[in-house]
Formats: structure tokens, sequence, C-alpha cells
């Protein structure tokens, strides 16, 4: 599994060889459009910690514009906030065991520097991790729920050491000094193993195995390059599952026995195992599968290993599940690409599904939006790219409609089939979008996965230019208006596209892309230490000569080339693309006198999360569309 650095997607032959959207297409209509404010109007929800007593829900909304704390009530299914934040997003972890007490993660500004902050009954809060630069993860309870599990780097800003914090006293005790730059897993129950990853390459880990009590370190996997990723320890401390995709292309399930030291597949499947777990008491075990840009879950009787029948959801797609301590409960995330993600509770006794949320904003109609479709259609070298595609309803042969090219995140990133509102907007709005998969594109087997290696800007890019030509051999696409939209990697893609391709799309939007190669890998945060090495084993290291490379494809240095127009949206806090980029290929393609629209949000980071900063910038990218890539002028108006 490639780890995301930047990750919060000719006419006649084509028709021949690609997958078309449908076999047979609906009849156009028109739908009602529904403003910015209307989208955002929608809730998203995360989370879904169950309490000890099986009883409520800690949960993650937005609903107050940015994201607080909320506890749910499974019975009465009622709400409350539990948190009231209005500068900072705060994003429960969990709750105390046996109390109302809770967990939760918060920065400042999208910086990045993520503190653990308790928040007891009576609304007091104690910041646990309170280093001025310091970076903390929640990584669980100990066995007996007296303890907390976390990572901190603390001690030295680019490693990450494991803390154990008692909630007698709250004061951390450091049980893991990590001056290997080793990934921090997971902690067998008894606290004698350690599960630690070493990442070589984006396509490469060393998985290891930290005796406590002799104080030795054993590497798992052996010399055959692939992907090797802890997962968890067993309750009697003997066992150790974990995820790889040795001498496979897609990634599967094994157990290793740490007496004997002997390994066995336990599952595999022709796609990609994101991840299993198993239930408190080892009841169960669930598996997630990134199966063609969605999720599917799969729960067994672990002790069996037969499979147990699954809830029936009608209106979406399972994208995750959490079981209770006492696994009575579970919780289900449930979306699809026309409505955000809803929590379910399912009683595994009386076998029944409760809905708890309602994220769709209310004056919505669902039927009003469009469902997201798995086509695939093939490049300049044969090559079948999968993509994700929306098309407007109201879209004909006699009422062509513009499209965008989606590059989503990464390198290494995935365009899925889950709903963003911003993608709906624009669709409902008479663009059709195709999201692209490109080679080096995460979900499609290791092969695929490698294909981008020292080579962004080039190969991957012609995915996306070809991306255009399936779109353009579309009858209901008018192929003289089509775009390229896309965020961090993305938004890289879309500066390569207009400066490596400046005749191809008619616009660019850029969302916190990568501009300038060299200073985006000397500056990456410090705390990405461990994995800089594979980072530049990927894209090029800027202190060899592979800056020959890095200048020839860092679209800042080549801003003379663009002659459309372009849109750039950018967090002034943003750790990974800086804002000095955004800032000189504004002012670069401003000296081309090609129109270029710029938004700043003083207090995001690499991605927006706040309603009112999505609703200004995304709002903002319509306006643009409207303008530069419809031509309809009579929709333009100032915010």
């Amino acid at each position: 599994m490639k780890k995301n650095p930047w990750l919060i997607v000719i006419a006649g032959s084509l028709l021949a060889c690609n997958e078309q959207p449908t076999e047979k297409e609906p009849e156009a209509r028109q739908v009602a459009q529904y403003s910015i404010e209307q989208f955002y109007k929608s809730t998203n929800v995360g989370g879904g910690a169950i309490s000890s007593d099986d009883s409520k829900l800690l949960v993650n909304s937005n609903e107050s514009g940015i994201y607080n704390a909320y506890e749910i009530d499974i019975a009465s299914g009622q709400k409350k906030a539990l948190t009231t934040s209005a500068k900072e997003s705060i994003f429960g972890n969990d709750y105390v065991p046996g109390s109302t007490n809770f967990i939760y993660s918060a920065d400042k500004g999208g910086n990045e520097n993520d503190h653990l902050f308790l928040q007891k009954g009576d609304g007091s809060v104690k910041d646990l991790t309170p280093g001025a630069k310091e970076k903390a993860s929640f990584y669980g309870w100990s066995r007996d729920n007296k303890a907390i599990y976390y990572t901190s780097n603390k001690r030295d800003p680019r490693f990450f050491d494991l803390y154990k914090m008692d909630t007698g006293t709250w004061k951390p005790n450091m049980l893991y000094k990590n001056d290997n730059g080793y990934d921090f897993i997971a902690i067998s129950d008894n606290e004698r193993y350690l599960a630690l990853m070493e990442t070589i390459t984006t396509t490469s880990t060393n998985m290891y195995i930290a005796d406590q009590q002799s104080k030795q370190i054993k590497k798992l996997n052996g010399t055959l390059e692939s992907t090797n990723i802890p997962l968890q320890f067993s309750i009697d401390n003997n066992t150790m599952y974990y995820v790889t995709d040795s001498a496979s292309e897609y990634q599967y399930v094994m157990k290793y026995d740490i007496p004997t030291g002997k390994s066995e597949k336990l599952y595999s499947t022709n796609w990609d195992v994101m991840y299993m777990y198993l239930s408190y008491n080892e009841k169960y075990r669930v598996i997630g599968v990134n199966e063609d840009g969605k999720n599917k879950i799969y729960i067994f009787d672990h002790k069996t290993g037969q499979a147990i029948d699954f809830p029936k959801i009608d209106d979406g797609d399972v994208q995750s599940v959490s079981i209770s301590r006492s696994e009575n409960k579970m919780r289900l995330t449930v979306g699809n690409s026309k409505s955000p993600n809803n929590l379910y509770v399912y009683d595994f006794g009386t076998r029944e599904l409760k809905k708890l949320t309602n994220t769709l904003a209310p004056d919505i109609k669902e039927a009003d939006l469009v469902s997201a479709e798995v086509v695939r259609y093939k490049s300049f070298d044969g090559l079948e790219i999968p993509a994700i595609y929306y098309k407007p309803q109201q879209a004909s042969s006699t009422n062509k409609v513009p499209a965008l090219v989606w590059v989503h995140g990464g390198p290494g990133g995935q365009s899925r089939t889950g709903y963003f509102s911003l993608i709906q907007y624009l669709v409902n709005h008479g663009y059709a979008i195709l999201a692209v998969n490109n080679r080096g594109s995460s979900g499609y087997g290791k092969t695929f996965f490698k294909m981008d290696n020292r080579n962004h800007g080039e190969k991957d890019l012609q995915d996306c230019v070809w991306g255009k030509k399936y779109l353009a051999s579309l009858p209901y696409i008018d192929s003289s208006k089509i775009g390229i939209i896309g965020g961090s990697y993305g938004g890289y893609m879309t500066l390569a596209a207009l400066c490596f391709q400046p005749d191809e799309f008619k616009v660019g939007v850029d969302l916190f892309g990568v501009a300038n190669w060299l200073r985006t890998l000397k500056e990456v945060p410090p705390y990405w230490e461990s994995f800089k090495k594979a980072l530049y084993e990927e894209i090029g290291d800027p202190n060899t000569a592979d800056t020959v490379r890095l200048k020839q494809f860092s679209p800042l240095l080549h801003a003379g080339n663009i002659k459309k127009p372009l849109m750039v949206l950018q967090g002034a806090n943003d750790p990974r693309v800086l804002k000095i980029e955004s800032d000189e290929v504004v002012e670069a393609v401003k000296k081309n006198g090609v129109p270029v629209d710029y938004v700043v949000f003083p207090d995001e980071g690499h991605g927006f999360i706040k309603k009112e900063n999505e609703i200004k910038g995304y709002g903002q990218i319509l306006q643009f569309l409207d303008k530069h890539l419809k031509g309809d002028s009579t929709k333009i108006k100032l915010n």
C-alpha cells in the first residue's frame, strides 16, 4: 500500500475500445439546481466510538460549520454537542472506558500538529500533549482499560516514540524510544511485543517485532520487495496479523505465530485487502477490501471462519464498521455517491439495524444528484485506465455539456465512489466529471501502482489527456469545453497539464498543488523523516542529479507556458504544499497576461474543512468555470 504524502482524482478508435458509461443511457432531464450554500447544509459525520455500556456513540460532525465532537444516544437517536469550538476543528477519538470522559484530537489552523485532549463530563479540558510543536496520535487502550497508548514526536521532531498514560494521573511514560525511524503499528496486550514498520519505498516496507523482554528486534519478511503492514496481536499474545503483497499483485492477510516463527495465509481476494481487525474478545473478524474504487466489508466468526450475515442496506455501501467491547453492537458507516455518510447501529442479538443520522441537506432531493459509475478507457499506450464518472442528468446530444478531468491527491491516491459536495455541486450545474485513476493510483495492483515512479508529469499526465479524449468521444460532451481540476498531487497535475500540454485543456483549477518539486521535497515536515527516503525514491532526490528532472517537471519553472485561465486555492497554514508555491505560480501566470483567480484561506492547511471556506472557495470555482469554461456570463456574480 503506497503511502500518500499529499493526501483528507482519437475519438473514433476510443469508442471502439473504451467502456462506455452504460449500455442504455437514461433520458436527459432537467433537475433542480442547488446553491453551494444548500450543498453545504449537508453534514459530514465520522468516528462513532461506542461507549462501554453500549448506550452512546462518540461522533464527529461539521454541522456547526467546523468539526466538533457529539454524542448520540442509541436508544432515542438524540444527539448533543460535547464541544462547541468555533475556531479549531475537534475530532473525538474514544470514550475513557467506564466513564463519560473522552479523548479528542485537534491542531491549530490546519498545521497538523495534533494534540490529544481529555474532556471530562463537567466540560473541563486538559491538553495531554502540550508541547509547542508536538504532534501526537491516539492508539487505543491497554487491555485493563486503565491507560492510553499514543505516539509523540516531542523528544525528536523527526520520530514518533510510543507512550503510555494512565487514567489516574495522566502522566506519560515512554514505552519505546524510536531511534530507527520506524512506524509504530501495534502493541500486544501484555506489552511484551511491539509491531513496527520500516518504509523502504512507496511499494516496499519491512515489518518487525520488538521483544521488550529480550530487547531483540526481529525482521519478519524476506528479501522479496513487497509491502508488509502489521495489523494487531491476538489476545493470547502469540499471534500477529499482517497484510502483505509478497509474490502477489494484491494485498492479503497473514497470521504469524510468534513462538514458532511460522506464517500462514488467512484471507485473500483479487483486490487489495485494506485492513483486518478482530473484535475485543476475538468473536468477530472484520475485513475491508478496496474493490474497484469502493469499500467492501466482510465479517466472519473468527473461530470457525464462517461468514456472518451482514445487514442489508438498500441506500448505500458500508464504508466501515466498529464493534463494541461487549461484541453485542456494531456501528456502521454507510454512504454512496449521492449522499454523505450516515451512521447506523446493528444489534447482533436482536438483528435490529437502526439509522442514527440524516446527513443530506433537507432541501436537496437525492434524485436530482447523480450516481458515480466506474468506467475504463485506453490511454496512449493501450493501458486501461479506471475512472469514476459523473454524467449530468440534463446532458444529451442536443444539450451538450462541458466537462472536467478530475485528478486525485497522492501520488498514489485513488478516486473512489463516495460522496463529495463539490463534485455533486459541479455536476448539478451541468459539468460532467471524469475522476481518473491514472497509472500510479492505488487499488489496482502493485504493477499499476509503480508505473508513475520517477515519471510524474509524463505518462500519468498523458493518462489525463486521454481521459479528456475519452470525454470528447461521448456524444453529449462539448469537446471544446473540457478543463482539468485537482487537489494536492491533483493540483500538481493541473499545473503540469497547463504547462506541458498547454493546448489540451481549456482551463485549470489547482487546489493546493505542488508547483516546485525541489522546494517541496526539501521542505517536507520533520515528522516525515521515516518516509522521506521512500518519497525521494518515487519522485526524486532534490540533493542529487535528480534535480535535472525535478526542474524539468516543476510547473513553476515553466509557468511561462501557461496560456489558459487558471484558478488556485491555497491554505495559508499548509505544511505540505507551502503557500509560497501558489503565490509564485499566480504571480508568474499574471505576467503572461492570462486570467488567474487566487483564493487564500488564512485558517486552513492542506485541504479545507471549515464550511464557510468551502462555500466561499468552491462557490468561486463554479463562477470561474461558468465564465472561462462554459462561457455563461449570465450566471457570474460576485460573492
